[in-house]
């Protein structure tokens, strides 16, 4: 297994154009917080209660980023806290189907950018040549924060 600065030096490698830079911190956050919101709305057993097929995906992204590096993974509950909170504010106030065409709609708008950036960048996405790099984007700009602020990863 790749350790974190391995895989966030080969995703920083097809990240380097100033704009595509700037386009990823709009899109990948934004990415990460609908995939919440189109899982959410996914039917779910009577037997989950309050919890959702959505929670487990975040909890298995944590677990992915716990596995990378115990730190990273920490400052992604405070995320994952965040996304939660904010897709069920949006499901109280849109309902269901809201919440699903919202999602539905930055999806796609987010991934024009993503595609927009990387024609600017002039390299494929990373995620072509190995789908873990979907979560890497995350904790690429998450690495980016902590670096700022001097914590290790």
């Amino acid at each position: 297994m790749r350790s974190i600065q391995q895989w966030l030096d080969a995703y920083g490698d097809s990240h380097r154009h100033p704009l595509n830079k700037r386009i990823h911190w709009l899109c990948v956050p934004a990415i990460f917080f609908v995939v919440y919101g189109l899982v959410r709305c996914l039917p779910q057993p009577e037997a989950f209660g309050h919890f959702s097929w959505a929670a487990l995906l975040l909890l298995a992204a944590l677990g992915y980023y716990f596995a990378l590096s115990k730190p990273l993974a920490l400052g992604f509950v405070l995320w994952a806290a965040l996304v939660w909170l904010g897709n069920e504010a949006l499901l109280w106030w849109l309902g269901r189907s809201g919440l699903l065409w919202f999602s539905i709609v930055v999806f796609v708008l987010a991934w024009i950018g993503q595609f927009i950036g990387h024609k600017i960048e002039g390299k494929k996405p990373s995620f072509f040549q190995d789908l873990q790099f979907l979560l890497i984007g995350p904790a690429w700009l998450m690495a980016f924060v902590y670096r700022k602020l001097g914590i290790a990863l």
